[in-house]
């Protein structure tokens, strides 16, 4: 089963639901993306910073699929912020995925703390890729609500897409209204609590897919656990990036457009927010 579109707020539409490839080493993308494009996923996230465009870029390529079938995403590097870096470094990111166009482009991390004006200027050139049409959309990763404020007191255009650190330990309700409330989709990285996600609960000893909840939840509904913590990102119209290198588990994460959760259900998995971060605050990370 496919992931059905949504609409962005400039008017394109994402596949819900995406395969990440963060930590997939560079050898085995092509293969990862190829196994996924074959089993009906159309969205693929990517980023300089994972070194593996080449790997997306070939599998879409040997894919057989007609390009604007395939949303591809890829995302800025921390370190070419600077408008010209910027420029240079999409251009490179164009040609490794061997496209003349991305469907979304990121700017990765804010760095907010050792450049404060830096993400701006660098959301100031997406917007010039936004317009020459080689970014077809264009958001940011890692805003919270205070970034993000600033960013839009001084953009032209509202991010399409704000991609965070989100799953039932940290489900940011706040941040999910705050873009709602600009026609923002939240994307969740970590959505099932890997990749960093629920990295504080893990020191104490409780891990999301082992949580008692999901895989009640999981027996009720004859599911795993992830695809419970899946569904019910998809339930609250976030657009959830899991990360699998393992066939099973990749079509698996994509079997969840057909059974929905009962609000109780919902409410139960929303009582698990422990208001601990897995990853890096986004102000902090400057890497």
């Amino acid at each position: 089963m496919a992931a059905p579109a949504i609409r962005l707020n400039d008017g394109a539409t994402i596949p819900q639901l995406g395969l990440g490839v963060f930590q997939v080493p560079a050898r085995e993308t092509a293969r990862v993306v190829a196994e996924a494009l074959a089993i009906g996923y159309r969205h693929v996230d990517t980023a300089q910073m994972y070194g593996n465009e080449a790997g997306v870029g070939e599998a879409v390529a040997a894919s057989g699929l007609a390009r604007d079938e395939v949303f591809v995403t890829t995302k800025l590097n921390n370190g070419n912020h600077r408008p010209d870096d910027a420029r240079r470094s999409f251009a490179r990111s164009l040609e490794t995925l061997g496209l003349d166009h991305v469907d979304l482009f990121l700017i990765h991390w804010p760095r907010a703390r050792q450049d404060p004006d830096g993400y701006v200027a660098a959301w100031r050139v997406l917007e010039e890729l936004a317009r020459d049409g080689r970014a077809r959309s264009i958001g940011v990763c890692n805003h919270d609500p205070a970034l993000l404020d600033k960013l839009l007191t001084r953009a032209k255009v509202v991010p399409a897409v704000n991609q965070i650190e989100l799953h039932p330990y940290f489900p940011q309700a706040e941040m999910r209204a705050i873009d709602t409330s600009h026609g923002i989709v939240t994307q969740a990285w970590s959505p099932i609590g890997g990749s960093g996600g629920g990295g504080g609960m893990r020191a104490r000893g409780r891990t999301l897919l082992a949580e008692p909840v999901l895989v009640d939840l999981g027996e009720k509904y004859g599911r795993s656990p992830a695809q419970i913590a899946l569904r019910w990102h998809v339930q609250h119209g976030v657009s959830p990036i899991p990360k699998s290198v393992r066939p099973e588990r990749i079509v698996e994460n994509l079997q969840v457009f057909d059974f929905e959760l009962d609000p109780d259900d919902m409410a139960a998995i929303d009582g698990l927010d422990s208001g601990v971060r897995g990853g890096s605050a986004p102000d902090a990370f400057n890497a």
